[in-house]
């Protein structure tokens, strides 16, 4: 592995999160991952993670990444290498994953990929800190223990940078916001029961106001 690459990657780790929250969004159409990109932008959110659960998740990332340059787009839900590649391809910049396998490290590693590796133990948080992975994905978050479990498990692990997602919500965030290790939360709740509304972009504008002041 290439030192400098490494580095680098390790950097754009660290200047990734522009925000406290992160969304984590399912896309149902193109359209809607337009919508909500639309809406998070102009509720002061400039960054977005698409999980790869869907059929219409690549085509909406490429798509945002091309209508909504300013985005940061990341891409969740990364189980294979190919994967990977893929996200990389369409515009994703930073990759995220529930768990952490050697396959994916290994494959992190080599292409240089700022890889976010879902962590729910120590162990599982030192072996991240050992392969190189400083962010870290704190997954199922709330079933892991939630807010007092991570604190206790990051107090002994300075290096760690945590990104809590499952479970958390807009009436728990300022517990989460409290924990030294928290760089930022993965906000599930920001675009769900979308599928039915009329204004989804304005309703996620709304939601997102509401996140990043909850955060300040």
């Amino acid at each position: 592995m290439n030192g400098n690459r490494n580095d680098n990657r390790i950097e754009r780790t660290h200047g990734w999160l522009r925000q406290g929250v992160l969304p984590v969004v399912v896309i149902s159409s193109v359209k809607q991952g337009l919508d909500i990109a639309e809406g998070l932008f102009a509720g002061g959110i400039t960054q977005i993670e698409i999980t790869l659960r869907t059929p219409e998740a690549l085509q909406a990332m490429g798509e945002i990444t091309k209508r909504f340059p300013d985005m940061r787009v990341s891409a969740g839900t990364v189980l294979t290498p190919e994967q990977f590649d893929q996200s990389a391809d369409l515009g994703a910049t930073l990759f995220i994953s529930p768990g952490l396998t050697e396959t994916l490290a290994e494959h992190a590693l080599k292409k240089g990929y700022a890889w976010v590796p879902g962590v729910a133990t120590a162990s599982e948080m030192m072996r991240g800190l050992e392969l190189g992975f400083e962010l870290l994905k704190f997954f199922p978050a709330m079933a892991a223990g939630g807010p007092k479990a991570l604190a206790s498990i990051t107090a002994p692990l300075a290096a760690a940078r945590i990104v809590p997602t499952g479970g958390v919500t807009l009436e728990n965030l300022p517990q989460w916001r409290e924990i030294k290790a928290v760089q930022a939360v993965g906000g599930t709740w920001l675009t769900t029961g979308l599928d039915q509304m009329a204004d989804v972009a304005k309703v996620v504008e709304q939601r997102a106001a509401q996140a990043v002041a909850a955060w300040i």
